[in-house]
C-alpha cells in the first residue's frame, strides 16, 4: 500500500519524506487556508515545490463549480508540474470535466466519494483515483471502511485500473483497516503518521536495552 501525507504544511511533508514515508500527497482548500496560503500564486508555488520534493503524485484541487471552470482551472494546475493531480469533486459537473481532462492526459482525483457507485463513475469517466472518505462516514455512525471494501470489489470485478485513495483518516486503526482491505492508497495526516510508529511496548523494550547495555558496561 502506497503512503500520501494529507497536508498542505510542507516541513511536515519534508519531514516524512525524510522517514521514507511519502509517496504522494494530498492537498485541499481548507489544508492551504490552514497554512496561510492566500493567492493563487502562493498556492502554485507550493504545489511546485512539493512536486519537486516527493516526485509522485500531488493532488491540486480546483475551486470552480461549473465543468468550464474546472476545465480551465484543471489545465492550469496540471502545467505547474508533471506530477499534479487535479482533484475535482464528485459532482456532475465534476464528473464532465473528470472524462475531458481524462481524456487530455491529465491525471484526476475525484473527491468527496461517500458510495461506492460514486466511485465506479468516477472511474467510468476515466479518473486516475478516487478519494473515499472514510472518517466523515464514521462520524455519523456509518462504517466508513465498508465503502472502501465495496468499491475493491466494483473495480475487480469490471477491471478498473482507477487506484483508490483512503482519504479522511483519523486514526492508525483507519491504516490498518485499509491495509487489510486491499486500498491501493492512505491518504494519513502527519500526526497518525507519528503515531503509526509508536508502542509502549517499543519505547519500553528500547529502553530496557540501553539500560542493561550501561550497566554491563559498567
Amino acid at each position: 500500500m502506497k503512503f500520501f501525507i494529507d497536508t498542505a504544511d510542507f516541513q511536515e511533508i519534508r519531514e516524512a519524506h525524510g522517514l521514507g514515508l511519502v509517496d504522494g500527497v494530498t492537498t485541499n482548500p481548507s489544508l492551504c487556508a490552514k497554512v496561510g496560503i492566500k493567492t493563487d500564486q502562493q498556492f502554485e508555488d507550493l504545489i511546485r515545490q512539493i512536486c519537486e520534493l516527493v516526485q509522485g503524485p500531488v493532488s491540486a484541487e480546483v475551486t470552480a463549480t461549473d465543468a468550464a471552470g474546472m476545465l480551465a482551472q484543471g489545465r492550469h494546475l496540471a502545467k505547474i508540474h508533471e506530477h499534479v493531480a487535479v482533484k475535482i469533486p464528485m459532482t456532475p459537473e465534476g464528473l464532465k470535466a473528470t472524462r475531458v481532462l481524462a481524456e487530455e492526459g491529465i491525471k484526476v482525483n475525484v473527491t468527496l466519494i461517500f458510495q461506492p457507485v460514486q466511485a465506479m463513475l468516477a472511474a467510468k469517466a476515466g479518473a486516475a483515483f478516487v478519494s473515499p472518505f472514510i472518517g466523515r462516514l464514521d462520524d455519523i455512525s456509518q462504517r466508513g471502511m465498508e465503502i472502501v471494501e465495496q468499491t475493491l470489489t466494483i473495480f475487480e470485478n469490471y477491471g478498473f485500473d482507477t487506484e483508490i485513495i483512503v482519504a479522511s483518516i483519523r486514526n492508525p486503526l483507519h491504516v490498518l483497516e485499509a491495509a487489510l482491505a486491499g486500498a491501493d492508497i492512505a491518504t494519513v495526516p502527519f500526526g497518525v503518521i507519528m503515531q503509526l510508529m509508536k508502542h509502549p511496548l517499543t519505547d519500553a523494550g528500547l529502553k530496557k536495552f540501553l539500560e542493561d547495555w550501561e550497566r554491563v558496561r559498567g
